[in-house]
C-alpha cells in the first residue's frame, strides 16, 4: 500500500482534487480490473480510450484517477489527478509503487526490427554463466534466475514489468535484459525505469500497420535512446545507417560496433558451415555454434555489452564459444535421410532475405532451397508481396502458406503475396493455404542434400486464426514431416 502523494513523484501534475494521503492498494490501466482501493489511470490507446471507462472505475470502488481530462463533475470522495500525459504518468506510477526496482539492479534494453531476441536472450546466459543471478524480458520468454514465466508481449505492460522488476529484485537479481519493441517505446511502457544501457541492432521495414510511416518507427526506437541518462551507455550498429542516427542528442555513454568498418568494436567472419562460424573478435579469434553474418553482428553486440558492463575479454568470449542458438532462430535439423531442415522466425523482408542469403552461401553444388513462408494477418500489408518476391528469387522452390492470419482469410493473405512475382518467378511458387500440408510438401520435394526453410513463427506453438489460437510448432510439424520421407 502506498499513499497517491508517493506515487506522483516524476509525474507532470497539473492539479489534484481530493486527498493526496489516499492510500492506494494496486495500479490498473483496465476497468474491468479496478477493486476497492485502485489507482485507475486513463490512457489513451491504439483502440480505446480510458477516459471512456472512468466511471466504470469508480464504480468499482477506484479510490484515485489519474487522467488527462477530468469528467464534470469528479466524485470528491476520490482522489483525482490531473496530468499530461497519462501514459508517461502510468509508467512512473507503476515505478513508484514497486519501490522503483530499476534501480535496484542494472537493466539493459535491446531494440531494432532482428536480433533482439537472440542478444537480449545471449546477454541473459552470459551473464549467469558468470555467476550472476539474472532477469529476462524477451519475445519468446521471460525469466527470474531461471524461474520460467509466459511472455505475452515482447514489452509487458508497466504494471506488470515493474512487479516482475520487483521480484527479480528480491531473488537478488544483479541484471536484467529487456527486449524494447517500438510499440512499448511509442505507448510510453517503459517510462519511469531506469536503464544502464540501450543496445540498437538494425531498422528495417516493420510494423508501418501500426507506425504508419518508416519516420515514426524510426522516432519510436529513437526515444528510447533519447530517454538514456548520462550514467548509462548506448551501443549501436553503425552497420546500419540508422546507428548513428539514434545516437543524435543521447546523453548516454557513445559505443558503437560492426562487422564491416570501424568502430569502438569490431568483428570479421575467418569462415562458417552449417555447426558454426569462426569469428575474430577484438583481435581474438573464437568458434562459436552460430551461423549468418547477421548472427556474426548479433554476438558482436552481446560481446560489446558484456565489456561494458564490466565483464573481461577472456571471459566473454570463452563463454561465446559455448552458447547455443535461441530457440527457432536458424535452428537445423538433420533427418536421416540427408535432409536439412531449417525453422526461422524471420518474418521480416530484411530477415528473411538475411536468413535466405546465409543458406545460399552454404548451399552447395545442386542442392535445392524449399522454402515455406507466409505472412500474418491484421498486420502490415506492404510486406506481405516483398516476402513472397525475396523468397521466390533466393529459393529453389517456394511454397506460400499461412502464418497467423488472425481474422483474415488466409488465402486473401497469399493473393496479397502473389502480387510480388513477377511471371517468371510463379512457376517455382506453390501456395497451399494449410500449414501443415505446405510443410509436407516441401518434405515431399526435397531429396537428400536439400535444405528445407520454415519462415515466420520460429519459437511459436501456435497459430491463431479467426481468434482462436491452435496448436501448431513448425519445429514439430518438420521433424514428424521428415521422419515419414
Amino acid at each position: 500500500m502506498m499513499k497517491i502523494k508517493e506515487i506522483l513523484n516524476g509525474i507532470e501534475v497539473v492539479a489534484i482534487t481530493g486527498d493526496a494521503n489516499t492510500p492506494v492498494e494496486s495500479i490498473v490501466f483496465d476497468s474491468r480490473k479496478v477493486t476497492a482501493g485502485s489507482l485507475f489511470v486513463a490512457v489513451k490507446g491504439y483502440n480505446n480510450d480510458g477516459h471512456d471507462f472512468i466511471m466504470n472505475a469508480v464504480a468499482s470502488g477506484a479510490a484515485a484517477i489519474i487522467c488527462e481530462k477530468l469528467p464534470e463533475k469528479p466524485d470528491k470522495a476520490i482522489c483525482w489527478v490531473k496530468t499530461t500525459d497519462s501514459a508517461m504518468a502510468l509508467g512512473c506510477a507503476a515505478s513508484n509503487f514497486f519501490g522503483n526496482p530499476s534501480s535496484s539492479l542494472k537493466l539493459v534494453g535491446v531494440t531494432g526490427t532482428n536480433g533482439k531476441t537472440t542478444v537480449a536472450t545471449l546477454l541473459y546466459r552470459m551473464f549467469i554463466r558468470l555467476g550472476y543471478k539474472c532477469g529476462l524480458f524477451s519475445t519468446v520468454c521471460n525469466y527470474i534466475n531461471g524461474k520460467e514465466l509466459p511472455a505475452t508481449h515482447t514489452t509487458p505492460d508497466p504494471v506488470q514489468l515493474n512487479r516482475v522488476l520487483s521480484d527479480m529484485v528480491t531473488v537478488g537479481c544483479s541484471y536484467a535484459f529487456m527486449e524494447v519493441s517500438s510499440h512499448s517505446a511509442d505507448q510510453k511502457r517503459i517510462a519511469g525505469l531506469k536503464f544502464a544501457g540501450g543496445l540498437f541492432t538494425n531498422l528495417t521495414h516493420d510494423h508501418l500497420d501500426y507506425h504508419k510511416t518508416f519516420d515514426n518507427y524510426l522516432t519510436a526506437k529513437k526515444s528510447f535512446f533519447d530517454s538514456l541518462t548520462a550514467d548509462s551507455f548506448a551501443l549501436v550498429n553503425v552497420d546500419d545507417r540508422n546507428g548513428m542516427v539514434m545516437l543524435q542528442n543521447c546523453k548516454a555513454g557513445k559505443y558503437t560496433f560492426s562487422t564491416r568498418g570501424m568502430a569502438d568494436f569490431r568483428c570479421g567472419i575467418i569462415e562458417q558451415g552449417f555447426e558454426g562460424m569462426n569469428l575474430k573478435i577484438q583481435g581474438e579469434e573464437v568458434w562459436t555454434r552460430f551461423i549468418g553474418d547477421f548472427n556474426a553482428s548479433n554476438l558482436l553486440a552481446v560481446y560489446a555489452a558484456s565489456e561494458l558492463l564490466g565483464a573481461s575479454k577472456q571471459e566473454i568470449l570463452t563463454i561465446l564459444s559455448d552458447l547455443h542458438p535461441v530457440s527457432g532462430r536458424l535452428e537445423v535439423i538433420k533427418s536421416d535421410g540427408g535432409i536439412s531442415g531449417i525453422v526461422d522466425y524471420a518474418h521480416t523482408p530484411d530477415a528473411l532475405q538475411n536468413v535466405i542469403d546465409t543458406i545460399n552461401k552454404l548451399r552447395e553444388g545442386t542442392t535445392k532451397l524449399i522454402t515455406v513462408v507466409g505472412a500474418g494477418g491484421d498486420r502490415d500489408r506492404t510486406k506481405r508481396p516483398k516476402m513472397a518476391a525475396i523468397s521466390a528469387e533466393g529459393s529453389t522452390r517456394t511454397i506460400l502458406t499461412s502464418d497467423n492470419p488472425r481474422s483474415e482469410d488466409p488465402e486473401k493473405i497469399l493473393d496479397d503475396m502473389e502480387t510480388g512475382l513477377l511471371p517468371a518467378l510463379k512457376r517455382n511458387t506453390l501456395r497451399i493455404a494449410d500449414r501443415h500440408e505446405a510443410i509436407k510438401a516441401a518434405v515431399m520435394f526435397a531429396e537428400k542434400g536439400d535444405i528445407i526453410l520454415v519462415a515466420g513463427k520460429g519459437h511459436e506453438t501456435y497459430q491463431e486464426i479467426k481468434g482462436v489460437k491452435h496448436h501448431f510448432d513448425d519445429k514439430e510439424e518438420l521433424i514428424n514431416a521428415l521422419s515419414m520421407k
